[in-house]
């Protein structure tokens, strides 16, 4: 793990990232975030999210990747909870609950983004 100088951006850690890649992180958290319009974009964006992690390892923007993927996967085991559970009132809840999880996950890591700043994974 890399130090920092309590000065330095967080962002200056690491391997300094063309801003192709900041826009493909950005472009992930969109297709996230139409995931609630079309379910079908969630799933793309985690495909991104493995296709091209190789291409922000060692970067901060990595950090974004490991907090995109575990997104989605916590996100589909609490929905997929929710669901079986649905017949109770539990179920619901969970669903409810995920989905305010989910969407604050994609604007927190959306601000950091914005901020040049690594997630805290």
């Amino acid at each position: 793990m890399t130090t920092q100088d309590p000065g330095k951006n967080d962002a200056d850690f690491g391997q300094t990232v063309h801003s192709s890649l900041v826009s493909l992180t950005q472009i992930v958290y969109i297709l996230q975030a139409l995931g609630y319009l079309t379910g079908i974009s969630y799933i793309a964006a985690v495909i991104v999210n493995y296709v091209k992690v190789d291409d922000v390892r060692g970067t901060w923007l990595e950090s974004h990747f490991r907090w995109q993927i575990r997104t989605f996967w916590y996100s589909m085991l609490w929905y997929l909870l929710g669901a079986l559970t649905f017949f109770i009132f539990i179920g619901y809840l969970l669903i409810v609950f995920t989905t305010f999880w989910v969407m604050y996950r994609i604007i927190k890591g959306w601000v950091r983004l914005y901020d040049n700043k690594p997630m805290y994974v």
